[in-house]
């Protein structure tokens, strides 16, 4: 397994996010990667790479224009307003909610900010973009490394920070700015596979990847993840949203309730193996959260470290060229531990 790692990840480092009614240092930080990082040296499972300078192509084909010229002008745009604004991260305050016109021609920043998200709890620093964009690169390099005729490698990995299977074609959220999981899964098709899947197992639903391709019939989106009704989210990843149009049938959303142990979620999962088997995918994308562990700060189900194992067993039992890409997980001691078990019963 060839990992490609994001070397500027630590440039996106917020000071706090809205939680609970409060502003708190953020949960999701740097040194989540690199704990996942430390323990790859103690357990390499592959090579580890820098991204390179790949065509950037197949993020344009799934997020919008507008959306990521905003994200790469935001800071300068915000420290324009007032030079004191590099002492703080951007954190919106209004959004175009019912009622409002969600592509209302405002030139004012707040506004602009509120267009394209959806929390308070994604700040944007001076190095997002930056890292973000490094992201995509390894998602990209991750996905041809698999690709092609005569493949480098049936699995790679992009481990990389910020996440990104809130962010939509237009919007950011959850810690999330580029989609990752769908960048390489369009990347993957542009190689040449005429249908992927892009599985999702972090504990929250992946709002962002399923709403990029909702309506396509060449991407299967499978999510296992907390239920809805209680779990962020909240307003996307209940079981009755199959997908429309030509997407229609091509999108599973498994949620389960609070406090689900290995066993359920386990069965879940392969519930959307079997799903992926039935569609015909030709390659497979991976949003790895390991914030389903016991020990999770902000989650909810009960797996232990133990689980990862199989965890990866299973997803090696689909036989497809396959692309993890690093999403949630905050119990931070312990990311790096479940990751790397993730990968080791991957590769057997």
């Amino acid at each position: 397994m060839i990992i490609f790692h994001n070397p500027q990840h630590h440039l996106h480092d917020g000071r706090q996010e809205m939680f609970r009614g409060r502003l708190v240092p953020c949960h999701e930080n740097p040194s989540r990667l690199d704990y996942v990082l430390n323990e790859l040296q103690r357990r390499p499972v592959g090579p580890l790479r820098q991204p390179g300078e790949p065509d950037l192509a197949p993020l344009h084909r799934v997020h919008s224009a507008p959306y990521l010229d905003f994200l790469a002008r935001a800071w300068d745009d915000w420290v324009a307003l007032n030079p004191a604004n590099a002492e703080l991260d951007i954190l919106p305050s209004i959004w175009p909610v019912r009622g409002f016109r969600h592509e209302a021609p405002s030139t004012n920043f707040t506004a602009r900010l509120g267009r394209f998200s959806f929390d308070s709890g994604s700040p944007i620093t001076a190095g997002t973009w930056t890292a973000a964009l490094a992201g995509a690169r390894c998602a990209i390099d991750a996905a041809l490394a698999v690709s092609g005729p005569a493949p480098e490698s049936r699995a790679a990995m992009a481990l990389t920070r910020p996440p990104g299977h809130h962010a939509g074609p237009d919007f950011f959220g959850g810690y999330c700015f580029i989609n990752n999981a769908a960048v390489a899964a369009q990347t993957l098709r542009d190689a040449g596979a005429r249908r992927v899947a892009v599985l999702d197992i972090d504990y929250h639903h992946g709002n962002g990847t399923q709403t990029i391709f909702y309506e396509r019939g060449d991407v299967l989106t499978v999510s296992v993840h907390g239920d809805p009704r209680t779990e962020y989210p909240f307003y996307l990843g209940y079981a009755d949203e199959t997908g429309e149009g030509e997407g229609r049938g091509c999108n599973l959303n498994l949620p389960l309730p609070t406090g689900s142990d290995f066993a359920t979620w386990r069965a879940a999962l392969q519930q959307g193996l079997d799903a992926i088997a039935r569609f015909g995918a030709e390659a497979l994308v991976v949003s790895l959260g390991v914030d389903t562990f016991e020990g999770d700060p902000i989650s909810q189900f009960k797996l232990a470290s133990a689980d990862y194992l199989q965890v990866g067993a299973t997803l090696a039992g689909a036989g497809l060229p396959t692309v993890f890409v690093m999403e949630g997980g905050y119990a931070v001691a312990e990311v790096g531990i479940n990751v790397v078990n993730v990968l080791q019963g991957f590769a057997g």
